[in-house]
């Protein structure tokens, strides 16, 4: 799969609060897994509480879904600043309904390229 734009944002241990990024995240062959600033995500087929998918380290969840068009990405009873990828920006402006950044809402950061032959090998010596 070629790499999309998703929101992701960390709910083990903040609820609705924690932290929130917007980015390109890269995906297995199967479309289970996902890759994203230095992570790898599994999904969890719904078992979590609160999360969609789960850290492969860590088990933390995470909630990771499509970028909404109106840029509500956060849960309504949510808050923060979302962390953006500034290469990403142009391209995030151009599938929302607005034009610029709000300063009070989103912060540009980097994001890390993750190793995925990394996660291949951490997944493949939990399976022996």
């Amino acid at each position: 799969m070629n790499p999309e734009l998703r929101y992701i944002e960390h709910k083990s241990g903040f609820g609705d609060n924690g932290p929130a990024w917007i980015g390109m995240a890269e995906f297995s062959k199967t479309g289970r897994t996902v890759y994203f600033n230095g992570k790898a995500f599994k999904n969890s087929n719904a078992r979590g509480i609160s999360g969609n998918y789960y850290d492969i380290e860590n088990g933390d969840e995470y909630w990771i879904s499509r970028i909404k068009k109106n840029g509500t990405d956060r849960h309504w009873a949510g808050g923060g600043k979302i962390m953006i990828d500034r290469n990403v920006v142009d391209l995030y402006l151009s599938l929302v309904d607005f034009n610029i950044l709000d300063k009070n809402r989103f912060e540009l950061v980097n994001i890390k390229p993750t190793d995925k032959q990394k996660f291949a090998k951490l997944e493949n010596e939990k399976m022996n």
